[in-house]
Parts: C-alpha cells; sequence; structure tokens
C-alpha cells in the first residue's frame, strides 16, 4: 500500500492533499474481534473470536442493501465516510498499539508475516519487517505533512482519543530514546499502548463510531510522526547484528514486571526490509550488502541468497534426551523416576530420561502433572512445576518454532532461495543506488552498490543455463530447494518486483509528475550491436514497427516507443504523431508532455532521448 502511494504521489502531486480531507472512504466490518490486551497477554495465540451475531447481520444488510452492507455503518446505520487521514492514522495505529520497544511490532492476532513460512511464530514473534517498513511509511507522512497546505482535517472522535493517548505516552518518555528500555520500561511502554489499542477496538466493536469529528491539525500530525520516527529508529539502531546485518524477527517472554527479548537468527527478509526502510544511508546500505555477500545466507551455486541459513537438523535418536544435570535439579522428577511413574518422564535401556512422548506441547505436560496422585506429589508439584515446565521448553524450545521454515527442506524451507524474496531484494538496491546518485556521493561508492545490484540480478534465473536453474530460466517457479532445482511452479508477485526494478534500470523514474530518464543503472552492452527491427504495440492496438540502429536501444512508456542513443549531448527529441519534432535540452519531461504519455493520449509517436558516452 505505501507503495502505491508514493506511486501516486510521483504521478499525480497534489491529489493526495485533495484527499487528505475528503470524507469517501469507509471502513470494512470484518466479523472478527481482537480479545483485550490482558487476554492477548494470557494466550498470544488465540487471540480472534468470530461474532457469528454480527456475520448473520452482515447477510442480512447484504441481502437488503447490496454490497454496502459490509461497511461500517454510523449509530443511524448510515455508512460511516471518512478521509485519507483517517485511514492512514488507523494503519498507523494499530500497528504501533502493538509496539514492543526495541522488539518490534508483536505477532499476535494468528496472521503470517510476508513470509508465511513463518507463521508459527504468531504469539512469541515480535516482527521487526513490520517495524522497517512502518518507519518507511511514517517517513513519507512526515515529509507529506510537512509539505501538504492542508492546515487541519477532522477525524472520527473515537481515532483522535487513540491518536492522544499514544501521542503523550511517546512525548512523555523521550529520555529513553537515549538510555534505551530495560525489561520494566518495555513492559510499562508495551502495557499502555496495547491498551490504548485495545479501549479503542471494545468502543468501536460494542458502540460502532459515533460519527462525531474533531479537528486535527496539521502540527500535530507532524509532530506525531516525527516523535513516532524516533522510536522506531531507536529500535531499529538496537537491532542490528555484530555482523553488520539486521534482526528480522525476535522472541518475547512476558515476565511478572518486564519483557525479555530473545534475538532469532539472521534472514533475508529483514535486510531486505531494512534497505528499504529509509533508514540507512547509502553508504550503510552497501555495508548491509557486503555482510549479507559474507553471510551464511550466501548460497555460491546459484549466486543467490537464502531465506535464513541452511542447517542440519537434529535426528530422531537425538531428540527429547534430558540431561542428568537438569534432572538432578528436580525433585518431582526424581522421585516419579524412583517409583516407576512413567506419565511424565521415563528412562530407556541406555539410561536415557525422555519426557513422556505423547506430549504435544506444554500444555500437555502440565496437565499431566495437575494429574499426578495429590498424596505422593501434591507438595512437590507446587514447588516444582514452573521448573518442570521451564525444562520441558529448555529441551524443545517450542517458541523459537517459526513453522515450515525451520522444519521442511522445501517449499520456502531449509536451505531455499526464494525468488520473489530475492526480487524485492534487488529492487531495494535499486532504490539505493538512486538515492546514492540524488545524494551525489562518490563515484567508487555507487559503482560498488551499481555491482550488488547486477550480482543480484545475474543469480535471479534469467542468464542461468537449464542445468543451473533447474528449469527453463524464463519459467515462473516460487523457489529453488538445496537438494534440487527450482521447484512449485506458478506466478509468485516476484513478476511486480521485476518490472519496477526493470524500469530503475532504464532510468525510467518519475518526480512530481515529471518523467526524468537516467542512464546511471543502465549496463551499456544493452545498447545493440547492430540495426534491428524493434515491435511494439501502438496505443491504437496496432501493431508497429521502428528500426533501431547500432548503439541504441528502445522500450515502450505507456506504448509510447522511447528510443534511447548514446552520443555526445544530453537531449530529449519528441516526435508527434503529425511529425512534428520538438527538442527539449537535458533529461526530463515537464508535467504537461508526461502527463499526455501517463493519459495515452496518442499525441506521440516516438521519444528520442540522448545520453553523453
Amino acid at each position: 500500500m505505501q507503495k502505491l502511494i508514493e506511486l501516486s504521489n510521483a504521478y499525480h502531486p497534489g491529489e493526495l492533499d485533495d484527499l487528505l480531507g475528503r470524507e469517501i472512504f469507509s471502513y470494512a466490518n470484518v466479523p472478527y474481534r481482537i480479545k483485550h490486551y490482558q487476554e492477548l497477554i494470557k494466550n498470544s495465540q488465540a487471540t480472534i473470536d468470530f461474532d457469528t451475531s454480527l456475520n448473520e447481520n452482515i447477510k442480512q444488510l447484504l441481502n437488503e442493501i447490496g454490497a454496502d452492507g459490509r461497511l461500517v455503518m454510523r449509530e443511524e446505520s448510515k455508512i460511516l465516510h471518512v478521509n485519507l487521514t483517517e485511514k492512514i492514522l488507523v494503519s498507523i495505529l494499530a500497528k504501533l498499539s502493538n509496539f514492543i520497544p526495541e522488539a518490534g511490532i508483536w505477532l499476535n492476532t494468528q496472521r503470517p508475516e510476508w513470509n508465511d513460512a513463518n507463521n508459527a511464530l504468531v504469539g512469541n514473534g515480535v516482527s521487526m519487517v513490520t517495524l522497517y517498513y512502518l518507519r518507511r511509511t511514517l517517513k513519507f507522512w512526515h515529509d507529506k505533512f510537512q509539505e501538504t497546505g492542508v492546515k487541519s482535517v477532522r477525524i472520527s472522535q473515537e481515532v483522535k482519543l487513540l491518536f492522544n493517548n499514544i501521542s503523550k505516552l511517546f512525548a512523555g518518555h523521550t529520555d529513553l530514546l537515549a538510555s534505551g528500555f530495560n525489561d520494566e520500561q518495555r513492559r510499562y511502554f508495551t502495557d499502555t499502548l496495547g491498551e490504548a489499542g485495545s479501549d479503542y477496538r471494545k468502543g468501536i466493536y460494542s458502540k460502532s463510531f459515533s460519527g462525531k469529528k474533531e479537528i486535527i491539525n496539521k502540527s500535530e500530525l507532524i509532530e506525531f510522526t516525527k516523535l513516532a520516527l524516533e522510536y522506531i529508529d531507536q529500535s531499529i539502531a538496537v537491532n542490528k547484528r555484530e555482523d553488520g546485518l539486521y534482526h528480522a524477527y525476535n522472541l518475547i517472554s512476558f515476565t511478572e514486571k518486564g519483557i525479555t527479548i530473545r534475538h532469532l537468527y539472521e534472514m533475508l527478509e529483514g535486510q531486505v526490509a531494512v534497505l528499504s526502510s529509509g533508514y540507512l544511508s547509502a553508504k550503510e546500505s552497501l555495508a548491509v550488502l557486503n555482510a549479507m555477500k559474507s553471510s551464511s545466507l550466501f548460497r555460491a551455486d546459484q549466486y543467490s541468497y537464502l531465506l535464513y541459513p541452511d542447517r542440519e537438523l537434529p535426528r530422531f535418536a537425538e531428540k527429547n534426551n534430558l540431561p542428568s544435570g537438569r534432572i538432578v535439579k528436580s525433585k518431582l522428577l526424581n522421585k516419579l523416576i524412583g517409583d516407576g511413574n512413567a506419565s511424565i518422564i521415563n528412562v530407556d535401556n541406555a539410561g536415557q530420561h525422555h519426557f513422556n512422548s505423547n506430549f504435544r506441547n506444554a500444555d500437555e505436560l502440565e496437565n499431566a502433572i495437575e494429574l499426578l496422585d495429590e498424596d505422593s506429589y501434591g507438595k512437590l508439584v507446587l514447588e516444582e512445576k514452573r521448573l518442570v515446565l521451564e525444562i520441558y521448553e529448555e529441551m524443545f524450545d517450542h517458541q523459537s518454532f517459526t513453522g515450515r521454515s525451520g522444519t521442511f527442506y522445501g517449499y520456502e524451507g531449509l536451505g531455499s532461495i526464494y525468488w520473489h524474496m530475492v526480487s524485492k531484494l534487488l529492487l531495494a538496491v535499486a532504490e539505493n543506488f538512486h538515492k546514492a546518485t540524488d545524494e551525489k556521493l562518490t563515484s567508487s561508492l555507487i559503482g560498488k552498490i551499481k555491482d550488488h545490484f547486477y550480482e543480484i540480478k545475474a543469480g535471479i534465473g534469467l542468464y542461468k543455463s537449464p542445468k543451473l536453474y533447474g528449469a527453463f530460466p524464463t519459467d515462473a517457479y516460487s523457489h529453488t530447494p538445496g537438494n534440487a532445482g527450482a521447484k512449485q511452479p506458478g506466478m509468485t508477485g516476484q513478476v511486480k518486483e521485476d518490472v519496477i526494478s526493470r524500469m530503475y534500470e532504464l532510468g525510467v523514474r518519475i518526480r512530481k509528475g515529471e518523467i526524468v530518464f537516467n542512464d546511471q543503472l543502465l549496463n551499456k552492452k544493452e545498447f545493440l550491436e547492430r540495426k534491428r527491427k524493434f515491435e511494439y504495440v501502438a496505443i491504437d492496438g496496432a501493431v508497429k514497427q521502428i528500426t533501431l540502429e547500432k548503439k541504441h536501444l528502445g522500450f515502450t512508456l505507456c506504448q509510447v516507443p522511447v528510443v534511447y542513443i548514446l552520443s555526445d549531448k544530453q537531449q530529449i527529441e519528441l516526435i508527434y504523431q503529425d511529425n512534428r519534432r520538438e527538442l527539449i535540452p537535458g533529461n526530463s519531461l515537464d508535467q504537461q508532455i508526461s502527463k499526455q504519455i501517463f493519459n495515452r493520449t496518442n499525441e506521440l509517436k516516438l521519444i528520442e532521448v540522448t545520453f553523453m558516452k
């Protein structure tokens, strides 16, 4: 969504500003209910209820009024209309109400992240990936609110209350931005945010929106996004790893008064997200790319990157073996062994101790402990139940279970390259390349980022042999496991990133409604070595041809052919349908001409862009 908004802002400057106050948007009335914050803490893996009654009401409304029946109504049974400012704020505030400082965004609603191979992280997992992308969103809107001429807008009273509660928390604890958070401060922050989000949801679930609106000023929005960015940047800084990479997901545990954090292993999506966040300078982005190349994420045989480091899983006989040192510490376990009671722990013929193999999780172990004979074990159960559960978790480490990413060898599992994520990486590198050129950084630094771009592109597959790729290189496959070639045919979202990256590579960029051509990322070897015919589908639907000379390169932009020419000057020549020509110095087209191209008015027949050799 954020990238689409950025495109809208680039192609149609001013339109977002108009939408900030126009009440033409609505909310979907989804019949799922997220539980209260305190219930999320008690069981963070069962956090959503289905509202059967609401679902029936929606079905009835669908029959009565059509598709509008799926929308949120005001108390007077009229569709609630809001502006773009409110829609954006609600998305941001929903994420921030699940923000755990220095950990990320808490995954507590049984939904996968971008990579659904990690969906078992729900409850225990906290996403830095989401925080990196939230950072990009906040930075965009901070800049937008600063530059817009809109001074104030009206938003729903309920949203304004949530906004005020989170703003007050952020403003009142800025000292922690310098000192960092201890476990107790982190818990206080998380509790306050969680309760604020919970109160907001409770009001909407029970009464819907009142329809009453309050004014929110431009200055409030600027200050809020600035503060939120500072807290997010502090968390990102803390999540830089010693090897120069950045954490993707963390694990949290709620203690009586605090929240502790454990880090998971490095993941490619974490690096892609931080490279896309806008947090890093171009120099820092290059450092991350260099660190990736020398990390366990790099897979040399495919010259590409794994989703997560490969590792060998323990064999069956190596699992569920209790170290004797842990048993010695538990009187309860020792007594069970001495009594020959195998309901919780047993001993094999080799003297090795094992938990009951029927236990699927800690809940079943806890139930078995509760069922132990009161007279024989009651006192020990009171004293040591928590200890035995800790030993169980220490052995199996269920909290760190990510899903198929940590147990499968295919389907985005261990040793797998997921090609869509590699394409996301390519796009992130292209963005950082142009950031470096915009900032006019050294040619050496720019050149090194460019090298990474072409190395990543070469690894994706188009230039590989079928033997190396394991399939026809132009066919769509989702991933390549460690023990085979490309697998799982089907068109993923990869094509989207590849098309956008290709436009970056060709140097077509849109700024404030103007088309800008730049050849700095383009591989000059793509220019033709001999004369060729270029066939394309014109705006009127006709298949047409133009002749490309040696050292030319051709493509279409909104079905208008563009020809790149290497020469001793920098200019653009427009050829209109009536063969009239217009020469424009430099490398950009103004808004008026650009709009003609975007709207496919068919006034232009050809665009010739000349670059310096």
